[in-house]
């Protein structure tokens, strides 16, 4: 064999090895997503875990909800122990009347009164944490503040037959949720999602908007294994249906994740 074939046929080596690197890359994204079940179940590592303080929204949340004063009164020690401070957990409850109504939120905040009072006669001092120090615009710059920060929660721009059918209520997501509310900057978003996720999970009847919030989680970052563990502490904290509420709807997201996956 002269020096010119064995050339020849060291570059087909070459080539071919470098072609099956190419398409193994290419197509590799494609098989995880296909089969992300056994990833995103699996336990998650230090990284991805929820802190002790994280872990503590969802089950003030669910049990804020659903008026379980008791339940309420137990997490709310939980999440103060956890690191949650006063000002956090005001704004948890504050913020979750949008979704829960303003009895539920109203109740729960008087439940927080007294818990505090509780730990003080305990000699128990909580950190107050800090009030919201970004000024909150008003009138078109809140509604542009409040549909910006719906896009991005959303990953696009949110609009339908139900808000062409409503537009006031269009208005009041934009204008006071996604706008007043998500201004106030001593709550962080991923924080905000745990809790909203937490609430919506123990309400039947509320599939399609938990649906929406665990893909808003995703959006600001929580992964799947995080939000997986947000259903489990809620199974550990008494609430089994908000569990599995929310389990399936994480189920639903990559499923609709992956269908909705561009081709590769």
């Amino acid at each position: 064999m002269n020096s010119t074939t064995q050339g020849n046929r060291f570059m087909k080596v070459v080539l071919a090895l470098a072609t099956s690197t190419v398409m193994a890359a290419a197509f590799a994204p494609v098989a995880v997503a296909q089969a992300p079940a056994a990833r995103d179940r699996a336990p998650a590592t230090a990284q991805q875990a929820l802190s002790p303080r994280q872990q503590a929204i969802a089950p003030i949340a669910a049990s804020m909800a659903v008026g379980d004063m008791p339940q309420l009164n137990a997490a709310l020690n939980q999440g103060l122990d956890a690191g949650l401070t006063v000002s956090e957990v005001k704004e948890i409850l504050g913020q979750l009347y949008a979704y829960a109504g303003f009895p539920r939120s109203l109740n729960a905040l008087g439940e927080m009164l007294k818990v505090m009072e509780a730990r003080r006669q305990r000699g128990i001092q909580d950190a107050p944490g800090r009030d919201p120090s970004a000024p909150i615009p008003t009138g078109r710059e809140l509604l542009a503040l409040g549909t910006a920060n719906q896009t991005r929660l959303a990953g696009a721009p949110v609009a339908g037959p139900l808000f062409e059918f409503s537009p006031q209520m269009d208005e009041y997501l934009k204008n006071h949720l996604f706008g007043a509310i998500f201004a106030r900057d001593n709550l962080d978003w991923q924080s905000r999602e745990l809790a909203t996720v937490g609430a919506l999970a123990a309400m039947p009847g509320v599939e399609s908007q938990l649906q929406s919030h665990v893909q808003f989680s995703m959006n600001v970052g929580l992964t799947p294994a995080q939000m997986r563990q947000l259903g489990e502490v809620l199974g550990q904290r008494g609430q089994p249906e908000a569990a599995r509420r929310v389990q399936a709807a994480i189920d639903r997201q990559l499923a609709n994740s992956r269908t909705n996956a561009p081709a590769r």
